[in-house]
């Protein structure tokens, strides 16, 4: 049950930081979602960090659950990533190709994001 709470809790944590990161984020052009993108590569990165982190015993197994599946759940917003990729690709071509353009950015970057956490975390690959 404790661990339950500590995810509780780190989502919570997540999901206030998200919503305060996306009112500052500038809005992007032709309503591309830049706050999404942006808050879901800043979740990436930090999922890497604490990943690596984890992975050289500096966070203890409830931390990492805390921070990892918590806040980093909570930060980043897949649910959001994917609507935006719809509302995009309601448009005429030209909004199909900046959707799927959205979506191929988003997928790249994030990947590259983790990387650079690792990295970041003095780690490699972290399982």
């Amino acid at each position: 049950m404790k661990l339950i709470f500590l995810v509780f809790i780190g989502g919570a944590i997540g999901a206030i930081g998200r919503e305060l990161f996306m009112q500052w984020t500038p809005a992007g052009f032709d309503g591309f979602p830049l706050d999404i993108l942006l808050a879901n590569l800043l979740a990436c990165l930090l999922l890497g960090l604490a990943a690596a982190v984890h992975a050289r015993g500096r966070l203890s197994d409830p931390q990492y659950l805390f921070i990892g599946t918590g806040v980093m759940g909570g930060l980043s917003t897949f649910s959001s990533f994917a609507y935006g990729a719809v509302v995009l690709m309601s448009g005429a071509l030209q909004g199909t190709l900046v959707a799927i353009a959205y979506v191929l950015v988003s997928m790249v970057l994030g990947y590259l994001a983790v990387l650079a956490g690792q990295k970041l975390g003095g780690g490699g690959h972290a399982a």
